[in-house]
């Protein structure tokens, strides 16, 4: 969050990340919101928006510059993330998918599998996922009933099982698998794999199912899927780290990857506030702009400074992993707060545009809509109190 300094202590960005930021906040406005409100209408990906942002250097940015990527630290990410969002985040939620797909591979990937997959997704136009949830194990990993048993000869894994709540698996050339090896070792016997679903010529690979496109309340313009493995194989060298260690990699990547959702969810609320600033100046009502009453003022400004400390509090947590130090309490802090404020910002915008906030006519509606699953994906709101509580009264060391 802050840079220590030979005078003391620094929120300043370096050139580099001011760059990005406004590359991002460039490329939020010019391509992704003329075709956000068309997009969650469809409930259909604008993969040309996507194409031009994979062009412009905005996608795969946590990839090492070796293996073709950005090669960006967690903060730099959580700039850009905001940005994006603040277009519109179920498109950015497709554009970033990657990161989270990637994250355990750069975490526990070989370096024959960081180039294979890594270098897959920087040499082309390409896109991974992450199938961690089932429809029986959300918060709950030790009830993931997806098994991967390996084959007599030593060289394959058998997978069976399914996944759902799957971001851009309709799209995904190959996605990061969490299956257990050892079901009686509850989460100690999860394993990680990295699962080729398509074959050459595009088709799904054997064994592989992908589902329609779930119709859902928010974030409509990125595809969620379910996906289903029957007798899948998988060869054993794609098997990420050691049997067992799934669990651990998971972990390890939600850590890395919440404050990016904080970062995201400021950016939805960021554009909620700025909705309803220039519409409370705008309407007028008992003779004067609503703005000029208490009871619109203090919501505008509760909105800002939760979204100020929901900033902070993301930057914070990115920072320390850029350090390489543990940061599980304050990635938790930040995307649960980042996460309600965004809930809450997106509701008071609603409230100040009153009826006409509750139609499509204006874009806080979709905010209010796209809000709502940040209180859910990678870890509930519920979840993360549960981790921060843990986090204080049980430290480690």
């Amino acid at each position: 969050m802050a840079v220590a300094t030979s005078t003391g202590v620094s929120f300043e960005l370096t050139d580099d990340q001011k760059e990005y930021r406004t590359l991002a906040h460039d490329f939020a406005e010019g391509e992704i919101r003329p075709v956000a409100a068309e997009a969650d209408q469809q409930s259909k990906l604008p993969i040309e928006v996507l194409r031009k942002g994979w062009d412009t250097g905005l996608m795969n940015l946590h990839v090492p510059e070796q293996y073709g990527g950005a090669g960006l630290g967690s903060l730099d990410g959580v700039l850009v993330m905001e940005e994006l969002a603040w277009g519109c985040s179920g498109i950015a939620t497709s554009m970033e998918a990657n990161g989270l797909g990637a994250a355990p591979v750069i975490i526990a990937g070989t370096e024959a599998q960081k180039e294979k997959y890594l270098g897959m997704l920087t040499e082309d136009f390409k896109f991974s996922a992450f199938g961690l949830t089932e429809p029986g194990a959300g918060s709950d990993v030790s009830g993931i009933q997806t098994t991967a048993t390996l084959s007599e000869d030593g060289t394959h894994y058998v997978i069976n099982g399914s996944k759902t709540f799957i971001t851009n698996a309709e799209i995904a050339d190959w996605i990061t698998i969490f299956a257990m090896t050892d079901k009686s070792a509850g989460h100690r016997g999860l394993t990680a794999f990295i699962m080729d679903v398509k074959k050459p010529d595009g088709s799904p690979a054997d064994g592989f199912t992908c589902e329609g496109h779930m119709d859902k309340l928010g974030q409509r313009a990125s595809p969620t899927n379910a996906i289903a493995f029957m007798d899948m194989k998988i060869p054993v060298e794609n098997r990420l780290g050691e049997e067992g260690e799934g669990f651990k990699i998971a972990m390890k990547t939600l850590d890395a990857t919440r404050p990016g959702v904080g970062g995201m969810a400021t950016g939805v609320a960021r554009a909620a506030l700025e909705y309803a600033m220039a519409y409370a100046v705008e309407r007028v009502q008992f003779g004067m702009p609503i703005a000029m009453n208490q009871g619109v003022n203090f919501l505008i400004a509760d909105m800002a400074t939760n979204i100020e400390a929901a900033r902070l509090l993301t930057w914070q947590g990115a920072w320390l992993h850029d350090q390489g130090k543990r940061a599980t309490l304050q990635s938790s802090h930040a995307k649960r707060f980042a996460a309600d404020s965004c809930m809450s910002a997106t509701t008071d915008a609603v409230q100040i545009f009153g009826g006409y906030g509750y139609t499509k006519e204006y874009p806080v509606e979709k905010l209010m809509r796209d809000a709502k699953i940040f209180q859910i994906y990678e870890g509930t709101s519920q979840i993360q109190r549960l981790v921060i509580a843990k986090e204080l009264m049980m430290p480690r060391g």
